[in-house]
């Protein structure tokens, strides 16, 4: 059973709350730097830099993330992606890292060991549509879209309009 939770003009008010969060807690762009979680995440950062340009005329480097090479939690013989930013791209820049569900942490942990592996940020902030809670490692989003509480049973779905021709977020009941 799905039920529709966010439509698509309630998902855009979301993403500018969250972008009016990013500017006011950072003042401006101060070596802001996106990297979008592949696949929904990726395209969340890219909407973000988007509404950052809309907003406050601010330009930042965004970058995609496929964390599967650093998952610990799947097979190895499953090969993801190499990451496009380098050492340069990162080090003393504030990473804003987005994801579309924040649940058992362990996603956000392989894309931080992938961004510790390459390069030194001088921070990290995670900023997420939707935290579902339910949490199996000790990471907190710094930017969060919508608390949405689960049960184990029950997943979140976000479709997003350039891959899933619509934006709307459900919860599917297994």
């Amino acid at each position: 059973m799905n039920k529709a939770i966010v439509d698509d003009k309630t998902m855009k008010r979301t993403l500018t709350r969250i972008t009016y969060e990013i500017i006011e807690k950072n003042k401006g762009n101060q070596n802001l730097v996106l990297i979008g979680i592949k696949t929904r995440g990726a395209y969340l950062a890219k909407r973000i830099k988007s509404r950052l340009y809309q907003l406050e005329n601010i330009e930042v480097p965004q970058f995609d993330l496929d964390v599967t090479n650093y998952r610990d939690d799947h097979p190895a013989s499953k090969k993801g992606e190499a990451p496009s930013f380098t050492k340069k791209d990162l080090d003393g820049q504030h990473i804003v890292l987005v994801d579309d569900v924040l649940y058992t942490g362990r996603t956000i942990r392989a894309a931080l060991d992938a961004i510790m592996s390459i390069g030194r940020p001088s921070k990290i902030s995670l900023a997420v549509l939707v935290d579902r809670g339910h949490r199996e490692l000790p990471i907190r989003a710094d930017y969060v879209g919508k608390n949405i509480p689960t049960s184990h049973k029950e997943t979140i779905k976000v479709s997003m309009a350039e891959i899933d021709d619509e934006d709307k977020i459900e919860i599917i009941t297994n």
